[in-house]
């Protein structure tokens, strides 16, 4: 009698095949396009006014599309001016670049490096530039975007970002820094923070300023004004930038003045400058910028003195005469006849208003009437007496020390409009869960569109462990269809039927 067919054999076999072959097309689709190291990377210039600085982000390869915080790896400071300062030597400006570039090639993976985004964001100081000579302008785009191109990075393009860009971006990356536009909860789903979490963002640079934040009413005003859509929840921010009241362009603005006031005179005393200070620079020095335009009746060639008096009192008038706090008819507003609701929530305050306070150790969320003492002494120091006391400190630094930090002060104050109670609102940060707090993060997040629109689903994906266990699971299956197809085999032959 013959022996019964092995009706079973075969099925089995088809299917064991089968889920073997699911599992590695599993294990393939989750490993196409993931980096090596299990992460990705971005790089930013942020052109600023007074100097470049190239941030290098990264974030899990797994986690992209706004499911998981980006982290700051190394930012590399250019040495020299900002980019705007080589209008008559734009070659210079792309060759400036290079070796934040170099130290990015030996942090990013070789075989990572062609699908790193890379962007360059200008602000204030080409905003200028762009004003004053707009081929000059394009020439420094075109030296920068060439030396760029030169690495093997995914170079996205240079270009000049408005005033409200830039204060929407930073505003954009505080709030994702900490986590309050949207939270991945212990129950594993996306949560939504209370709004009053969302936090105001005010950043000051060498040549503008920025306050970004959540009014408690809508604005009518579209100047001042952007719609964001983040995580699917509408956002609508107040925003504006003041051009020329960035540091460096403020500080010129006050030493242009205090020379007007004394009616363009050689001798110029400055009451910011401290008590004993003195320098020698020319007009051609001092009225260099679009926003300090020089008066047809000086000779650039001039020489004027400049004597430091150490006078806080007189030291913050004549900051107090750089500012117009005229506003219309029914309307609130910071300066300038800007509109601005008055200020909501809390603030972080970032880039030069940290710096600033944090050389006095205001950064610790004093009372204003604390800034306001520490200040006032600090202002009324000898130049002997804070050379000693800082002798690392540069000559430039010590000099403007004062007059920077009564400008922020002041900005802050009767500009922007916070008062003794709403002073203790603004928190003066460096960085927030150690990545630097600026325009920088928002400006890339919304470029590779790592915040998308709409709330984001839950995104699954294998652990390294899960990794490991995915591929024993394979193995054994493999060596089952095996050890099944060489028992099929022999019980054929075994049984006379012809082996397959």
């Amino acid at each position: 009698m013959r022996p019964e067919r092995p009706v079973l054999a075969l099925p089995v076999l088809a299917g064991l095949s089968m889920l073997a072959a699911a599992a590695l097309l599993l294990l393939l689709s989750a490993s196409r396009d993931r980096p090596v190291d299990g992460k990705k990377y971005g790089l930013v210039f942020d052109a600023g006014s007074t100097h470049t600085a190239l941030y290098i982000y990264q974030w899990p390869a797994d986690k992209e599309n706004g499911t998981g915080i980006v982290s700051q790896v190394e930012s590399c400071i250019v040495n020299g001016s900002g980019i705007s300062s080589y209008a008559d030597n734009p070659a210079e400006a792309g060759a400036s670049l290079k070796p934040c570039l170099d130290k990015a090639m030996t942090i990013i993976p070789a075989e990572q490096q062609q699908e790193t985004p890379t962007y360059l964001g200008a602000t204030a100081g080409m905003r200028l530039l762009r004003e004053q000579n707009i081929t000059k302008a394009k020439q420094v785009f075109e030296e920068v975007a060439k030396a760029i191109c030169e690495y093997p990075v995914d170079f996205r393009g240079a270009q000049i970002l408005s005033g409200n860009e830039e204060g929407a971006f930073g505003w954009i990356t505080v709030n994702y820094l900490l986590e309050t536009l949207i939270k991945y909860s212990f129950t594993g789903k996306w949560t939504h923070p209370p709004v009053e979490n969302v936090v105001g963002a005010l950043d000051l640079g060498g040549a503008s300023t920025q306050i970004t934040f959540l009014p408690g009413t809508t604005t009518d005003d579209k100047n001042t004004s952007a719609l964001l859509r983040l995580y699917g929840t509408n956002y609508s921010v107040y925003t504006h930038s003041y051009l020329c009241y960035g540091q460096k362009e403020v500080l010129k603005r006050l030493l242009a003045s205090l020379h007007q006031d004394s009616r363009y005179a050689q001798q110029i005393s400055h009451p910011c400058y401290p008590k004993g200070y003195q320098e020698n620079i020319t007009v051609a020095e001092l009225y260099d910028s679009p926003c300090v335009p020089i008066p047809s009746t000086l000779s650039p060639a001039q020489i004027l003195t400049v004597t430091g008096t150490g006078n806080p009192a007189a030291c913050r008038t004549a900051i107090l005469k750089l500012f117009n706090f005229t506003c219309g008819a029914n309307r609130t507003c910071g300066f300038d006849g800007v509109y601005q609701p008055p200020v909501r929530g809390q603030f972080f305050a970032f880039s030069a208003f940290y710096y600033n306070l944090h050389f006095l150790n205001l950064t610790e969320d004093q009372s204003l009437s604390s800034v306001n003492d520490t200040l006032w002494k600090f202002c009324s120091r000898n130049w002997m007496t804070l050379q000693k006391d800082f002798p690392t400190r540069s000559r430039i630094h010590l000099r403007d020390s004062c007059a920077a930090s009564s400008y922020v002060l002041t900005l802050l104050v009767q500009g922007y409009k916070f008062n003794n109670k709403t002073w203790l609102n603004i928190h003066f940060r460096k960085q927030v869960s150690n990545v630097d707090v600026g325009w920088t993060l928002g400006y890339m997040l919304n470029l590779t569109n790592m915040i998308p629109s709409e709330m984001p689903q839950r995104v699954v994906w294998l652990p390294k462990s899960k990794w490991t266990a995915a591929t024993v699971i394979l193995a054994v299956l493999f060596v089952l269809i095996f050890c099944l197809m060489a028992a099929v085999c022999c019980w054929k032959d075994s049984s006379g039927y012809e082996s397959l």
